[in-house]
């Protein structure tokens, strides 16, 4: 049995060991193949007649489907699957599996972390102090940015899924007051301080807006310059969920106007960022090269989810299909 992995560097830079699909069969891993679909011959060369291919970020459209003619079965790396053309892998009877919930904690603590380095700019007064500001200071102690104190705060979650839940966990410890806004509302998780409410409101009283859902045709572009009127003043967001969810150039508007106070984010529209993204020079926006996914206990998790994937699928019982 031949096995392709096209771009098996983020989940596996060295730190992890691919015996557990080797098992299997003949197995060649490649660190990084494409982010271009244009690029499908290399694509196309690289599956050549494997019948089991894994992916990440590397594109695999109709046009690759329809030219690998071996092709069985397409394990995506990663939670998202519109890399993956779902509706033709179905056409040629191709299963696609998926890796739901491996980060479920390290995402939602990301989260969190970007808020607090909103809060505290943490590393840039490290960077103030190993510079000589506190040698050289006449007080006991100083702050280059506003300190914020989050609880008793409202957090709006926009997607309460699992990411969404554990979110809302770790801020209702923070002492924060919890709004969500999701179309299935699981109603044994409301409380006095968690409540789902409708966007309109979540909108008006959140003083943290934090992005947890997936892009959908609903939902690209839903942070834009109408939904941010709607917002507090001075109110914060955070996404490190999906890019697209955001239209850039209305974020870039309301962090000059102070309308958002502060915006960090571990996604964009395209990534890796371009040098053309105008949240590079924005006021007070933080930004992180998509690592919310990325602590080794999360990838573990992941590889082991890929390997039963897998597994399931060889004993006629295929599990995490997208493509149904």
């Amino acid at each position: 049995m031949k096995m392709v992995v096209l771009d098996g560097y983020t989940l596996n830079p060295g730190d992890l060991s691919w015996e557990g699909l080797k098992k299997f069969g003949d197995l060649k891993v490649y660190d990084r193949t494409t982010l271009n679909p244009q690029d499908k011959e290399l694509i196309i060369e690289r599956i050549g007649n494997a019948g089991f291919v894994f992916t990440n970020k590397t594109p695999i459209t109709r046009e690759i489907i329809e030219a690998s003619t071996n092709l069985k079965y397409i394990g995506v790396l990663a939670t998202g699957f519109n890399i993956v053309d779902i509706q033709a892998a179905k056409e040629k009877g191709i299963i696609v599996s998926n890796v739901p919930g491996y980060g479920t904690n390290a995402v939602a603590q990301t989260a969190i972390a970007l808020l607090l380095e909103l809060c505290h700019r943490i590393g840039d007064h490290d960077r103030a102090v190993k510079e000589g500001q506190w040698t050289n200071c006449p007080d006991y102690s100083f702050s280059n940015y506003p300190l914020i104190e989050l609880a008793d705060k409202t957090m709006g979650i926009i997607g309460l899924g699992r990411i969404g839940k554990a979110t809302a966990r770790i801020a209702q410890g923070l002492g924060m007051r919890v709004l969500a806004y999701d179309e299935y509302q699981d109603v044994s998780i409301v409380t006095e301080s968690l409540q789902y409410t409708d966007l309109e409101r979540l909108l008006r009283e959140s003083d943290v807006i934090v992005l947890h859902c997936a892009l959908t045709s609903s939902s690209k572009g839903i942070i834009n310059k109408n939904n941010i009127a709607k917002m507090k003043d001075g109110v914060m967001l955070v996404n490190n969920s999906r890019g697209g969810l955001i239209v850039e150039e209305d974020l870039v508007e309301a962090l000059e106007s102070g309308k958002i106070y502060g915006a960090a984010v571990d996604v964009v529209s395209k990534e890796p960022i371009l040098e053309s993204n105008p949240l590079l020079k924005a006021k007070n926006c933080i930004i992180t090269p998509h690592l919310s996914g990325a602590a080794i206990e999360s990838r573990i998790r992941l590889m082991n989810i890929a390997i039963n994937n897998l597994s399931a699928y060889l004993n006629g019982n295929p599990t995490n299909v997208v493509n149904n």
